[in-house]
């Protein structure tokens, strides 16, 4: 196994979730850059990367300034796994492979992939040995909660004996989608049995706040994958760490940073940076993708909705220095 940079990165381990249409290079750079520790790529079809690979390569391609980054693919046939691990490999260089099992897309799950596969645990285990024996790179796998009455906790106990070294887990079930309740209390237990491997808590973070309290009640925990809590705020990993570390120190008084610690001033040059990255990385297509992160980025202050209305439009990025002015 190649170097392990799970062993290495400091806990708790704040990681950039994968999350499809979202994770992209600029995103995960902009991630990097705000304090977050791991990046994740979007999924990659397993299948795409088997019969026609090229368009797929490109979607996953990175720049080192994402480093730690991990490849997450996601599929249902493992001779497909097998292929794309050594693919992956070869021609990306990442410095992990993950497996996606627990995404609910739809389109996903009725193929048979994400989510789908926790119960078909003889085929879950012939993808996991695919992925292992097929890299020289430390991998790990994405689970959730549940599904139906199938729980994480089974999954892993039949799983565990497998050669992945790190499982992140959405605290939410199938059925929960992406608002139900959060079992943390579940998480906490696989960590329990499973003490030799990392385990990263998932759903729900979206304050400095909301992660300290999970981190400070469930301490076993080796740290927080965050996903749509970065939406917009990709500078929530420096402030969980900057929180963390005061409480650390022993401040009478725990920092709470969520906008007074972040000007519009501040949150205007963040704007601009990301801008910049996704317009260098994408060219003319950056101006599509950057819109719907403008927008996220604006919410909830005075004057959201005009600003909004002018953002979305924007041709360039002179035009959105210019706004933001």
């Amino acid at each position: 196994m190649s170097k392990n940079f799970w062993q290495k990165t400091k806990k708790p381990i704040l990681a950039l979730a994968p999350m499809a249409g979202i994770t992209d290079s600029a995103f995960r750079q902009i991630c990097r850059m705000h304090g977050a520790d791991i990046t994740y790529s979007e999924m990659a079809s397993v299948s795409a990367l088997f019969y026609k690979p090229a368009k797929t390569l490109e979607l996953v391609r990175f720049n080192a300034k994402e480093r730690p980054y991990i490849v997450q693919l996601f599929g249902n046939n493992p001779e497909h796994f097998a292929v794309a691990t050594r693919i992956i490999t070869e021609k990306i260089k990442p410095d992990g492979i993950d497996i996606n099992f627990g995404c609910p897309a739809k389109k996903v799950f009725k193929h048979g992939s994400g989510c789908a596969l926790m119960p078909q645990i003889e085929l879950a285990r012939e993808i996991i040995s695919a992925v292992c024996d097929n890299t020289n790179l430390p991998v790990s796998i994405k689970i959730r909660a549940g599904l139906k009455n199938f729980n994480a906790i089974e999954f892993i106990e039949k799983t565990k004996d497998l050669p992945y070294c790190a499982v992140m887990v959405h605290g939410r079930t199938y059925e929960g989608g992406f608002s139900g309740p959060v079992d943390w209390e579940l998480i906490s237990q696989i960590k329990k049995n499973i003490p030799e491997k990392i385990v990263l808590g998932n759903g729900g973070i979206i304050s400095p706040e909301g992660a300290l309290e999970v981190l400070q009640k469930y301490p076993n925990l080796d740290g927080l994958g965050i996903a749509r809590g970065a939406w917009g705020k990709p500078y929530l990993f420096e402030q969980i760490k900057k929180m963390t570390a005061a409480t650390e120190n022993r401040s009478s008084t725990p920092i709470s940073e969520s906008n007074s610690d972040f000007p519009f001033s501040k949150i205007k040059k963040i704007m601009l940076a990301h801008a910049k990255l996704i317009y260098a990385d994408k060219g003319e297509m950056g101006k599509l993708e950057i819109r719907k992160h403008l927008v996220w980025y604006i919410k909830g202050f005075p004057g959201a909705a005009e600003l909004r209305q002018l953002l979305v439009r924007a041709e360039s990025l002179a035009e959105i220095k210019e706004i933001l002015k």
